[in-house]
């Protein structure tokens, strides 16, 4: 009877040791994240199915519409680099050399606008623009991208996707159905789950890493669902940016836009999630490692030098927000050839 007894009471300590380990009352840092961010929900499969995410999902892949037939979306945002190119400044058409490093397509519909000085309203705004754009798609006007569009056999897909408009094939409704398509490509990853309660999700490492994200500051600029893109902030607070970063030219960042003086140095605060995938770092891609780039950020943003512990932690918290790629995404479409002329 005493050993029954315990065993029982052996079972009964394992059992509660289990639970308060993984109990979201017990874990102050978990506490303290809720508070900072929020978990990334799942694309409804309504909005996966939807015509228009379809269509735009084609779009996304297709380089016949610009210019000189070689620049697609995924040029720019490649499924086996988790949607970036890995340059340090990606290239459009005829070669030509884009200003600004080119940030992943995954999640970026969270972020409250597009590119690093804000100069897109959404995904759609971004979609659009770059049809003519010098550097992306690089067409004269919007009518060339309607007449190509049209030749290549795409206006069955358009009315089903836009059945109320009497225009179906327009730029605008390109924008549309991209930034469909590219709403379905969010990650949910490790760190989703331990916002939800498993606290087993998350390795002690980068639990101490979050912790330490946290405590130093990084939490008041990459925050919210997104761990980042949610707001615009100076990059070089404490000091010039470029003097830790070794960048070869200064970037005024969004002061070209808005020729307000405030806003020299100013950049959109990146998403953190994917950030262990997507290298180089920063506007211009002058840093490659993530390491060297929080190091960075600890001396131009938050005026300290962090640890090695410290960093080492705030990498393996940072691998943490890495999610599975969209099968969608991952996948890519076969488009098929022109149908020939005459028979749209």
């Amino acid at each position: 009877m005493r050993l029954v007894l315990l065993s029982l009471l052996t079972i009964a300590g394992t059992t509660a040791t289990r639970s308060t380990a993984q109990s979201p009352t017990t874990d102050s840092t978990l506490r303290r994240a809720r508070v900072a961010f929020q978990a990334l929900a799942s694309v409804p499969d309504t909005a996966l199915k939807s015509a228009r995410a379809q269509l735009g999902r084609r779009l996304f892949f297709d380089p016949r519409i610009s210019l000189d037939g070689t620049v697609s979306c995924a040029r720019c945002h490649q499924p086996a680099l988790y949607g970036t190119d890995g340059l340090a400044f990606p290239r459009g058409v005829e070669n030509r050399l884009n200003p600004r490093n080119a940030p992943t397509v995954l999640n970026a519909s969270l972020q409250f606008v597009e590119h690093w000085r804000g100069d897109r309203t959404s995904v759609e705004d971004q979609a659009t623009r770059a049809l003519v754009g010098p550097v992306s798609f690089g067409l004269p006007n919007y009518d060339t991208a309607v007449a190509r569009l049209e030749t290549l056999g795409y206006r069955s897909a358009f009315a089903a996707a836009f059945s109320g408009d009497s225009h179906p094939v327009s730029a605008a409704n390109w924008g549309r159905a991209i930034g469909a398509y590219e709403r379905t490509l969010t990650t949910p990853a490790p760190f989703d789950a331990y916002l939800r309660g498993n606290t087993a999700a998350l390795g002690a490492r980068a639990r101490a890493g979050l912790a330490t994200f946290m405590a130093v500051g990084c939490g008041g600029c990459h925050n919210g669902v997104g761990v980042g893109g949610g707001r615009y902030a100076k990059f070089g607070l404490t000091k010039p940016y470029w003097v830790e970063t070794g960048s070869a030219t200064i970037d005024s960042g969004r002061f070209a836009v808005t020729r307000d003086s405030d806003d020299i140095f100013v950049f959109k605060v990146p998403s953190l999630r994917n950030v262990a995938m997507t290298p180089p770092y920063f506007h211009d891609g002058s840093v490659v490692s993530l390491p060297a780039a929080v190091r960075v950020m600890g001396r131009v943003q938050l005026g300290r030098e962090l640890s090695d512990t410290e960093i080492g932690g705030i990498v393996a918290f940072l691998e943490s927000l890495t999610g599975p790629l969209p099968e969608d995404f991952a996948r890519t479409p076969v488009l098929g050839r022109a149908p020939a002329a005459g028979h749209l």
